[in-house]
């Protein structure tokens, strides 16, 4: 799934067959492998972009892994990386501009460029796989194996966490599975929460809309006075709470406390309404600055999120649960 059309491990001399007067690169049949292998690069290229800036706050995403892929980093086979496909698919294409006179002017894009993705962090040696580029194959082999959802952005800061938690085991026996076992648990979370990367089901029972609406209708039950004042303001729950029930809470907070957040929900038999409760209780605990701010001031708070006691909120989340 990740490997380009025919190309065979080169010490096995097995000769390329990718290019054949029946399939080639500009076959537009969309049965041919290379026209998968072009439309997947799209996914790849949007993929690559988010799995890049994955928790900028910490380091760990850009070290190497102790655990690469052997089968690809193989000096002796002939096979690309993920990286590398990014790399040959993102056009170094000259800037070229038209001044008013008419003369063509062409800039080197090496001038006064912005520094592009594929440059912010520095790449590793030959050999060596940064941990987003493992994160990288899971998320991409995940779109390859459910064409129906593929690809959302977003599905990066849901599979972030659980690798981290995998390849930071203190245990190397573990460690060295991280790979496979986040892509296990993952498809697994992704099972229960697809329907809100599903745009076609926002509106329906399971999708996210509803979800949402129902954040609102829990603080109607058990704080009105807020809730009134959040109607009145006109501040509706797709400001805030479409970005805390898609992803999980994971950007509210930093990474030690979205894994401790998430030993809460998953242990939860009910997990998706403790969650519900969980954003309810977020909202409950900034009522006093809430009561008393404006729109502006209101938003700004809800978009980033004042407290980080994390403690504190799901202790008042579990509160609500047990008044229900």
């Amino acid at each position: 799934m990740i490997i380009q059309p025919g190309i065979a491990k080169a010490n096995m001399g097995v000769s390329r067959e990718d290019v054949t007067f029946e399939d080639h690169p500009l076959n537009p049949n969309p049965d041919s492998r290379w026209n998968t292998y072009f439309k997947d690069n799209e996914v790849l290229l949007q993929i690559d972009k988010d799995v890049r800036r994955l928790c900028p706050d910490i380091s760990f995403f850009q070290r190497a892994t102790e655990y690469p892929c052997l089968l690809i980093l193989d000096p002796q086979n002939e096979f690309e990386t993920l990286r590398k496909r990014v790399e040959q698919t993102t056009l170094k294409s000259q800037t070229v501009a038209r001044n008013r006179s008419g003369v063509t002017n062409m800039s080197s894009p090496h001038k006064n460029a912005a520094p592009s993705s594929l440059n912010e962090y520095e790449v590793l040696p030959n050999g060596c796989e940064a941990h987003w580029e493992v994160v990288e194959r899971i998320l991409f082999i995940y779109a390859k194996l459910n064409p129906g959802i593929a690809y959302v952005q977003g599905m990066n800061e849901i599979v972030g966490p659980l690798y981290y938690t995998f390849a930071t085991d203190p245990n190397s026996e573990w460690k060295e599975h991280a790979e496979a076992d986040t892509f296990f648990c993952f498809t697994n979370l992704m099972a229960e929460i697809r329907d809100n990367f599903i745009k076609s089901l926002d509106d329906s029972q399971c999708g996210i809309t509803y979800k949402m609406e129902k954040v609102y209708s829990t603080l109607k039950d058990k704080d009105m006075e807020l809730y009134l004042k959040l109607q009145e303001q006109n501040i509706k729950p797709q400001f805030f709470a479409f970005r805390w029930l898609t992803l999980l809470l994971s950007q509210e907070f930093l990474l030690p406390d979205v894994i401790r957040i998430w030993d809460s929900l998953f242990a939860d038999s009910s997990r998706f309404d403790f969650l519900l409760l969980v954003c309810c209780a977020m909202l409950i605990l900034i009522r006093e600055q809430l009561l008393e701010g404006d729109f502006t001031v209101n938003m700004r708070l809800l978009q980033d999120y004042p407290i980080t006691d994390i403690c504190q909120i799901l202790q008042k989340a579990k509160e609500l649960q047990d008044s229900q």
